[in-house]
């Protein structure tokens, strides 16, 4: 049985593949409306008042966004003339 994200929830892994210090410090995937996205999150501190406090900044980035690049590419070679020299 394949796993099934539910409604609203969310997993984030270490991300292991980490080789420069701005890709995320966690991956993973999340399901909200009924949309699956991409899920990325950098652990981040700051200090208040003195007081060093830590902190994830989150990225979403919708799945479907990696099909359609592809489609672009589609179009425009639709686009091109039909007419063939030989």
């Amino acid at each position: 049985m394949a796993f099934e994200q539910k409604e609203l929830t969310g997993a984030l892994f270490k991300n292991d593949d980490k080789t420069d210090e701005t890709h995320p410090d966690f991956n993973g995937q999340a399901k909200i409306e009924g949309k699956e996205y991409y899920l990325s999150a950098w652990t981040n501190t700051y200090d208040k008042e003195g007081v060093k406090r830590k902190y994830y900044k989150l990225s979403f980035k919708p799945k479907a966004a990696q099909v359609k690049a592809p489609a672009k590419a589609a179009k425009a070679f639709d686009e091109m003339d039909d007419d063939i020299p030989f």
